[in-house]
This record gives structure tokens, sequence and C-alpha cells, in this order.
């Protein structure tokens, strides 16, 4: 018996030890990448493409961050993200959770053929052109609403808050508070929500990224001085790789060399808000996200 125990735990050791280097493994693949272009934003771009920057900065500069700053319409573009990003992560997580209590009620009425409804809308949309005539025939174009409204329920994040509901949310705990005198309302408003936070730090983190790095509907519906930070980034990108093409010879190597560190910079400034605030989060969003999988 002693020795069976002792094969099991040095079974389990080994065991633990591949999976802790099969995770760091993973950690590497997936973290180097932004590591490196987060080193090749404060180093020479021509070490970079030499191959110096493997690990370290190589010529330490912060010249491509002092030009993606000193565009005034940076300032504007963060200001406008934030905006976006709050009301439109408010306005999603609210219209998900109206959305998916329902769906969670087996006494729902019609609740199959509205829950095929809803998921046919994640297999067929009306595309680019017919999406864009209903924003403008609804007066929509050149406001922020035409960010929001179009796609304003997320189905898959439907399916996960549902499942959440189903699972996680004793149906006994709903019909006492009913027996105590509660309505659905105050049912919703004092006992799914308290005990949905796990799955709404999902809906957020999944709400805010997605809104945070939208700039094609930005570019589309939005006007000029209306554009999130992404889009103000991608045009501050764009107009330097013009300038450089219409350069003459002798100032195309530096033009060449400020634009390159603008493309690594604007990376990281894009990036840098939801990597500070992910940590925060990362509790309940994995806790959440288990919650809600679909399970068979």
């Amino acid at each position: 018996m002693k020795a069976k125990a002792k094969t099991l735990g040095l079974s389990d050791r080994v065991s633990d030890i591949i999976l802790v280097v099969l995770c760091s493994l993973i950690l590497l693949i997936v973290a180097y990448p932004l590591y490196y272009v987060l080193v090749a934003s404060v180093s020479n771009p021509y070490d970079v493409y030499a191959g110096k920057t493997f690990l370290f900065p190589s010529q330490f500069t912060l010249e491509g961050y002092a030009s993606v700053f000193s565009d005034p319409q940076i300032f504007n573009g963060l200001k406008n993200s934030i905006i976006y990003t709050v009301i439109g992560t408010v306005f999603s997580v609210v219209m998900v959770y109206c959305v998916a209590f329902p769906l969670s009620r087996k006494d729902l009425p019609g609740r199959k053929w509205i829950s095929i409804f809803f998921i046919i809308t994640m297999y067929f949309g009306g595309g680019l052109i017919p999406t864009y005539l209903v924003v403008r025939d609804t007066g929509l174009l050149n406001n922020m609403w035409a960010l929001f409204l179009p796609g304003g329920v997320a189905m898959g994040n439907v399916i996960l808050v549902r499942n959440f509901f189903e699972n996680n949310i004793p149906n006994e705990l709903m019909e006492a508070a009913k027996i105590d005198g509660a309505d659905n309302m105050t049912v919703f408003l004092r006992v799914i929500i308290p005990l949905s936070r796990p799955i709404m730090a999902v809906m957020v983190v999944f709400s805010m990224v997605a809104f945070w790095n939208d700039w094609f509907t930005a570019l589309i519906y939005l006007k000029p001085e209306q554009a999130p930070l992404p889009l103000v980034l991608r045009s501050l990108l764009i107009a330097s790789s013009a300038s450089k093409e219409a350069v003459t010879d002798v100032g195309y190597a530096e033009l060449n060399r400020i634009t390159e560190m603008i493309k690594f910079s604007s990376i990281i400034v894009a990036a840098a808000p939801m990597l500070i605030i992910y940590p925060f989060v990362q509790k309940y969003f994995e806790q959440g996200f288990m919650s809600g999988a679909v399970k068979g």
C-alpha cells in the first residue's frame, strides 16, 4: 500500500510539473508578442529589424510616444473612447440582462421560439449597406448611439448569462422571494443582479474590449472629431506613412524611423487601458465565465 501511495504521489508530482511547464510555454507564446511590441516601441526601429531587441530595448528612446501624444487629436480620441466604452458597456450589459433573464425562466410563454428568433441573428445579418441605410434613416448618423443600438444585444453573451441564471441561481430562491411579496422586477433587481456579479464581470470585460477596440463602426457613422482613440491612431499612422512616401530620399530614412516607432507606440497606447483594467476583474471573470459556460 505504501509503495502504491508513493507511486501515486510521484505520478501527481510529475503531472503537476508537466502542467506547469505547458502553462508556462503557453503563457510565453501568448505574452511574448506584446512584450516584443513594448520593447520595440522604445527601441531604434533599425535595431528591431536587425533582431537586436529579442529581450531588451536597444538605443532606448521615447520618440515614438512623443510623436503619438504630440497630435492634439489623441486626447480628444481618448476622451471619446472613454465615453463610448463606458456608455456602451452599461447599455450592452443592461440589454443582455434584460434578454437573458426572461429566457432563463422556464415558464416564459413561447420561450423556445423566442430563443430561436434571437439565435438566428448569430448566423444571419443584413450586411453593411442595409445596416447603414437603417442607421441613416433612423437619424443616427454622426450620433454616438449608432455605435450601440444596431448591436445592442450580443446573443453569445445572452447565452452565457442565461446559462448562469439557470445553473447557479436556485429557482427556490426566486419562489421564496415571490412568497414574500416580491414581483418579477423586484426579484430581478434584488436577487438576480446581486447574485450574478461574476457573470456581470465577464460581460463588462467583453463589452469594454469590444467598444474600446471598435474603430470601423465609428469610421462609417461618425464625424472625424467624434473618432475614438483606435481610429485616431489609425489615421495618424496612415498620415505618417503617406508623408514618408512623399519625401525625397534625403529625409526618407529619418521619417521612416519615426513612422515605425509610431506604429509600435500606437499599439501599446491602444492596448494599455484594457491591460491595466483586466487584473482588477480577473477573479470574477474566470469564475463567471466557467459558471456561465454551456453545460452538457
